[in-house]
């Protein structure tokens, strides 16, 4: 690899950052440039962040008129950005489910948003049934983020075992275990966390039978339903949120990576019965719901929230997922097609030593050929481009995949 493209990673970056990094210098639409001028078609959108694309003279002028007003105020104050925002936001529903919206708290990563949903769950389960129900449920191979409430509730030694002993009570059950589920959810619970598709955890989507379980169990027991809508949120999936691909009816739901455009917002969406028992100092952030991002989020959320485009997102992506069958009947290494919407993959087999080989190494001559991809669980190739793509782009895409995957495991 050119050093123009990529930089070793040094004095400025800690160790945990790969050992080098492509070092990108501007974009437009799907597309992305490196410092030597060379272009990548995106199939990661910044990890499923860049729903709209690069290089965008609308989000940069929003920005830009709202830095010359004002860029912080914390949260000891409001902006009308963030009220316009908030409005928008507790006004939505997830789909027909019969739950609505209270309020929302800002803040600034995905981890933080379901930090914010544990916090709150917690405080609910202890005003309404006292003490010792403060348990929270995960599912195998979910991802909920890596600060230390948001790691213990997801559940993979790998993540985990660097840093125990972790935040107690937080247990775990195989996604789609039916009796595991029924064994396991009491009322010593204060919530379940879940994915409706497991962004890093292998992509695996869960089904309508078990999110039905979800939903009588959580409300029979009172236990709050968290929808993890990080990755999936925001018209991914072809819905406005995820849960409503499988009819999830969460109490609460957490937002983040395409919410501003690219820049750092998260929200926690939570219901009257919540909101009514918090007091004033129970949670809180400096920079979450600033006005520079949030007055670029509710532009945003105006074009992400439209029928109109939501459709043709899920046409796009039931497109991307024939294209990817395709390769999958083509190619013997190649297994499952796995995920839904606008993020797909293709799982990879082999032995373990032979699957961790041919990952790298695909997603290595993709880049080579002019696209990124991501990585999903130890066995996923993951493909989660912006929203705006086009279905021409959409197949050039898939034949680069397929030239990379060819190349390396014939």
């Amino acid at each position: 690899m050119s050093n123009e493209k990529a930089v070793t990673v040094g004095a400025p970056f800690p160790r945990n950052y790969s050992a080098e990094l492509l070092t990108l210098t501007r974009g437009e639409g799907v597309y992305l440039e490196d410092s030597a001028g060379t272009r990548y078609l995106d199939f990661g959108a910044g990890i499923a962040v860049n729903a709209l694309g690069h290089g965008r003279d609308d989000l940069a002028e929003i920005a830009a008129a709202q830095m010359r007003k004002v860029i912080h105020v914390s949260n000891l104050y409001t902006t009308p950005p963030a009220l316009e925002l908030a409005r928008r936001l507790v006004s939505s529903r997830v789909g027909a489910s019969e739950k609505e919206f209270a309020a929302v708290h800002f803040g600034n990563s995905g981890a933080e948003a379901n930090e914010a949903a544990i916090k709150y769950a917690r405080l609910y389960a202890l005003a309404t049934r006292g003490e010792n129900h403060h348990k929270v449920l995960s599912l195998s191979h979910g991802f909920h983020g890596r600060t230390m409430g948001a790691l213990s509730a997801t559940p993979s030694i790998k993540y985990q075992k660097k840093f125990l002993p972790l935040v107690p009570g937080m247990e775990a059950v195989p996604m789609g275990d039916i009796a595991a589920l029924e064994e396991t959810l009491d009322a010593t619970f204060a919530a379940v966390i879940v994915e409706v598709v497991q962004g890093e955890g292998g992509l695996a989507v869960m089904s309508r039978e078990y999110a039905e379980l979800l939903n009588r169990l959580t409300a029979e027991l009172d236990v709050l339903l968290i929808a993890d809508e990080i990755q999936t949120g925001l018209s991914r999936l072809g819905y406005l949120y995820g849960s409503e691909l499988v009819d999830l009816k969460p109490d609460i739901v957490t937002l983040s990576k395409p919410l501003a455009g690219g820049l750092p917002l998260s929200a926690t969406l939570i219901p009257e019965k919540v909101n009514e028992r918090l007091e004033l100092g129970d949670h809180g952030t400096t920079f979450g719901g600033g006005p520079v991002t949030t007055a670029v989020a509710a532009h945003v959320w105006d074009l992400l929230s439209d029928p109109a485009f939501i459709e043709t997102v899920r046409e796009k992506g039931e497109h991307l997922g024939a294209r990817l069958k395709e390769i999958a009947g083509r190619h013997e290494r190649v297994g499952q097609v796995r995920g839904a919407g606008m993020l797909r993959g293709i799982e990879i087999t082999g032995s373990q030593e032979e699957v961790a080989t041919a990952m790298s190494d695909i997603m290595a001559e993709a880049r080579r050929g002019g696209l990124l991809i991501l990585r999903s669980g130890s066995n996923v190739l993951r493909l989660a481009p912006p929203l705006v793509i086009t279905r021409e782009e959409i197949d050039r895409g898939v034949e680069l995949l397929e030239r990379a995957v060819k190349h390396v495991v014939g």
